[in-house]
């Protein structure tokens, strides 16, 4: 009997991942971002990779070679870069840019096909020089499609944000394919880097985690407000200060809160557009 619940569970697990295809991008828990932290905050371990960046890893979107990859559309994303893991970066890669032209897999934002956000680079087949720059909460920055039939997204871009800018989830709007297929698109526009200050015991940073690969966890991380002086917010989601949050199984995610500590930030790490 225990062994038909599991299968059974098991069974309504996959079929409820098969219609959820929420972008880590466009996630966005409900209400836990105002847990205040406890007086007494237990940390967690600073784990740091041993790995050497002996080569990158490579992902495919769809299949598992660049033969199983669909065209790109103008201005379609074809490589997302993650670099949250410094000694570790890894590559999806999401179409085939057309007249077999290359896709820029540089881990630089200065090769003219790169649109940085945070720790992610969004590779273009068309230089990004011709794209005209975004309007701060007004213009969607980028769209992201998403479909309940396949696992593949196709992320369109529009603008380029200005200098030292985050996105964030304008919209989320219904959509239809000329072929009849439903799924949803998510708008993202540009804004300006949070200077709110944190209040006492309020989360500085919300982390998202999604287990893509048995090696790679895609992460994705907000910041709320800015810590006190003399003080740093955790920028990877394994730092001290970082406390485990909300999992939402059916999409697979996992939550953290990281909380500003005294001290100067470690030198693991290193977010896209950081200084010296």
């Amino acid at each position: 009997m225990q062994v038909l619940t599991t299968l059974l569970f098991a069974c309504v697990l996959a079929a409820v991942r098969a219609v959820i295809r929420t972008p880590l991008e466009a996630f966005r828990p409900s209400g836990e971002i105002h847990i205040r932290r406890p007086d007494k905050l237990p940390l967690l371990p600073h784990r740091r990779s041993n790995s050497a960046k002996s080569g990158l890893k490579v992902l495919y979107q769809t299949g598992v070679s660049e033969e199983d990859l669909p065209d790109c559309r103008p201005r379609q994303v074809c490589n997302k870069v993650d670099l949250y893991e410094s000694t570790q970066p890894w590559i999806e890669r999401k179409c085939r840019c057309l007249g077999h032209r290359p896709c820029s897999s540089d881990l630089s934002d200065d090769d003219n096909h790169t649109l940085a956000d945070k720790t992610t680079l969004y590779k273009t087949c068309e230089p990004v020089k011709r794209l005209p720059k975004c309007r701060y909460f007004k213009d969607a920055a980028w769209v992201i499609y998403s479909f309940p039939d396949s696992n593949a997204t196709q992320q369109i871009v529009n603008c380029h944000c200005p200098k030292l800018s985050v996105t964030y989830l304008l919209r989320k709007l219904p959509y239809t394919t000329p072929s009849g297929i439903e799924g949803n698109q998510y708008q993202f526009a540009c804004s300006p880097q949070s200077r709110l200050r944190c209040s006492r015991k309020e989360p500085c940073k919300l982390f998202s985690a999604r287990r893509r690969h048995e090696q790679i966890d895609e992460v994705n991380a907000s910041t709320i407000c800015q810590c006190p002086r003399d003080h740093t917010c955790p920028k990877h989601h394994t730092e001290p200060g970082v406390l485990p949050g909300v999992t939402y199984v059916a999409e697979d995610i996992r939550t953290y809160h990281g909380y500003c500590l005294p001290g100067p930030p470690p030198e693991t790490y290193r977010f896209v557009g950081d200084k010296d």
